[in-house]
């Protein structure tokens, strides 16, 4: 079984549920995971190909960073899949995860009309180009959640030096509902915003935004695992997930899997590969 809940309430609520029902299997764990990779597809690929090879199951609870971090430092799950680094330093610092661990990356575009009012269409500074979208006051939105696209939106304005604001810069209301709610929003009112790549393209031929600014270094989207600590949590269940980190982290394994995902559909992969045996690997 898989599931995403949009809303922060409904997520606890049904984790007070699986939490009982989970602790009683001790093969079965629950990950509290950022929105944009079960949207691509990504997540439930990964966890039904690890219960395939092992017989442990995984669920899934998506929220945006900000959200599965809050769930997951009340223990009620094993283990966070999130990617903003800001949060996920915190996180462990505080001692609620034991480690961050690089999983795979993919990146962030600025999307917007086709016919680019604000003409930052092939910059190649995202900044650059968020300082003209300011100049010009062109409308743009943000998901202002707390999610890992929020807080790496934020960074990108604050490398900006410009602080964006009303009447042209607005949150989207229902942005903790992930980036395609927020993505298809943008579209209805022709804006611009910064979104994942993955998004875009499972959305692409459903609406008229483009990809006007790509490839620069900033826009880099990391996502990591960081398993609950055991030592604050007793009842989590850490072998069990480990044991998944150890897979997907493993070149053969899930590894093989991230960097073949999407190719077949969309002719170039989706996410990369980005754990520390993979690159030691492919030295």
């Amino acid at each position: 079984m898989k599931l995403l809940l949009p809303g922060i309430t409904l997520v606890l609520l049904s984790l007070a549920f699986w939490s009982s029902q989970a602790r009683a299997d001790q093969g079965f764990l629950l990950m509290a995971s950022t929105i944009g990779p079960i949207d691509a597809g990504i997540v439930p690929v990964l966890e039904d190909a690890f219960e395939k090879e092992t017989g442990i199951q995984v669920r899934h609870v998506g929220a945006g960073t900000g959200e599965a971090l809050q769930i997951a430092k009340k223990g009620s799950v094993d283990l966070a899949l999130v990617h903003a680094k800001s949060l996920e330093e915190a996180f462990v610092k505080e001692g609620f995860g034991t480690e961050r661990i690089p999983l795979m990356y993919n990146d962030f575009v600025i999307v917007g009309p086709a016919a680019d009012p604000a003409g930052i269409k092939g910059m190649k500074s995202a900044k650059e180009a968020l300082k003209q979208l300011a100049v010009r006051q062109s409308p743009f939105v943000s998901r202002g959640d707390k999610s890992g696209t929020h807080v790496a939106e934020l960074e990108l304005w604050k490398g900006t030096g410009v602080i964006p604001g009303a009447p042209w810069y607005s949150v989207y209301e229902k942005g903790n509902e992930g980036n395609v709610p927020t993505l298809r929003y943008t579209d209805q009112r022709g804006a611009y915003t910064v979104i994942d790549r993955a998004t875009y393209h499972s959305l692409k031929d459903a609406i008229k935004l483009v990809v006007l600014v790509e490839g620069d270094e900033v826009l880099l989207n990391r996502i990591s695992l960081i398993p609950v600590n055991p030592k604050k949590f007793p009842t989590v269940h850490h072998a069990e997930a480990l044991q998944f980190v150890a897979w997907l982290t493993d070149p053969a394994k899930g590894q093989r899997i991230i960097a073949e995902f999407g190719k077949e559909k969309y002719g170039a992969p989706l996410f990369f590969s980005d754990s520390r045996l993979w690159h030691a690997s492919h030295r």
